[in-house]
């Protein structure tokens, strides 16, 4: 008879099975990772193009191109498109982030001969038409103009500006930089980006030889685009802690936005200040969480993250308060990161994060989709597998005087930016 009353035996993460890609090249040298897994006839194939060309003075070129990409081309025109991809069944998704951008199909492999042609079209023939480009512009203004009545928004962008300055990863963006976007720009950026020695292919889902023949078929002869271009490559020096208030006297609620430049997955400490900033403020049971939110009220949610980017990294921590209790939220995060410089976190606490982080990681492994991912993880910051093995390795192992040795090494309140947007 099951006892109910007694909880079953807990066992830690030992190990973490992944599906590692093998590499593949087009017969034009475009390189090509598949992830073969997958009962189901679905695939996903993404074309990765590394951000490249970024100028100060067209801030919006890449996004831009991103945006309008399947608005119509020389042969298909943007209702085709779209039409052409629906009848399969297919779906196409652009996504922009200030590295890479990417082009995903999702699709059934028995139709991979019918959508593929049209994607080629998307990443060869795009013209940028007119008229699309100031809907956009339209449209992109009026989102901005919305977006920055919000708290949140000018927090972050703001914060983004402050540690990064006029790069692509900190440009402050105003509605006015829409207007300055031409047809002759977009087109120029596209001929330069959007082509094999600049692209990547990732492959997940059920792809066998004859699937790969197909898209081999498609993409692996000449592509119309081969301008020169620079991939993007930027430098950042480190500033001291600065304040930035930004008053919104009618604001009920404050946002608060702070951090400053750390290091990113390329770095050896990047595993152990991911366990570290776990404690922090990493999850819902999170040091910040249990103050901020549960034990004060302050907050419906607080958070803290490090984001790793190609060129750079980044501490921040991220949360809106009641106006009117903005100034002691301060103090107490000051407080919390405080009591990591100078206190050993408690065994019990440690092995919940442990436990937690491990856990996420083997749940995060649902599916082939979610392999690949995984795989860009490491792929575009130039590591391998091992990456993953001393990530295991590192949280089961990590030590109480670990973390506060990274704590002293990481966290240190007047090195950071910090933004408020409303009252103080």
């Amino acid at each position: 008879m099951l006892n109910r009353t007694v909880a079953p035996a807990f066992n830690q993460v030992s190990d973490i099975n992944f599906i590692q890609p093998i590499s593949k090249p087009l017969a034009n040298g475009l390189p090509v990772y598949i992830l073969n897994a997958g009962e189901q006839e679905l695939v996903r194939i993404e074309f990765i193009f590394e951000n490249a060309n970024w100028s100060e003075q067209k801030p919006l070129q890449a996004v831009a191109v991103n945006g309008l990409i399947n608005s119509g081309t020389s042969t298909l025109t943007a209702k085709q498109i779209a039409d052409g991809v629906d009848y399969y069944g297919a779906f196409l998704q652009t996504e922009y982030s200030a590295d890479f951008t990417t082009i995903t199909l999702y699709t059934l492999t028995k139709h991979l001969s019918s959508v593929l042609p049209i994607l080629l079209s998307v990443l060869n023939e795009s013209i940028f038409p007119q008229h699309e480009l100031e809907i956009y512009q339209q449209n992109q203004k009026q989102k901005l103009q919305v977006s920055l009545q919000k708290n949140d928004y000018l927090a972050r962008k703001t914060f983004a500006h402050a540690i990064f300055g006029d790069t692509a990863y900190g440009s402050d963006i105003n509605p006015s930089d829409y207007d300055q976007l031409q047809q002759t720009d977009l087109l120029a950026y596209f001929k330069a980006a959007y082509q094999p020695k600049n692209c990547t292919i990732i492959i997940a889902g059920k792809f066998v030889d004859k699937d790969f023949e197909v898209l081999d078929t498609v993409f692996g002869g000449a592509w119309q685009n081969s301008e020169s271009f620079d991939r993007n490559h930027f430098s950042f020096s480190v500033k001291a802690g600065e304040d930035i208030y930004i008053e919104k006297p009618e604001a009920l609620q404050s946002a608060i936005r702070m951090g400053n430049l750390s290091i990113n997955r390329t770095h050896v400490d990047f595993p152990a200040l991911q366990v570290l900033n776990c404690v922090f403020g990493g999850y819902f049971g999170s040091r910040l969480m249990a103050n901020i939110r549960e034990d004060k009220g302050y907050t419906y949610g607080i958070g803290s993250g490090i984001a790793s980017l190609k060129h750079a990294g980044y501490f921040f921590l991220a949360t809106e308060v009641g106006a009117n209790v903005c100034a002691d939220a301060l103090k107490e995060i000051e407080k919390e990161i405080t009591l990591l410089r100078e206190d050993l976190v408690a065994d019990e606490e440690l092995d919940l994060v442990k436990n937690y982080m491990l856990g996420s990681m083997l749940g995060s492994l649902e599916n082939a989709f979610s392999h690949a991912d995984k795989f860009k993880n490491i792929h575009f910051f130039g590591l391998d597998y091992s990456y993953y093995s001393n990530y295991v390795e590192t949280v089961k192992n990590i030590t109480a005087q670990d973390l506060k040795e990274m704590a002293n090494k990481y966290l240190d309140w007047n090195a950071m930016a910090r933004v408020v947007v409303g009252k103080k």
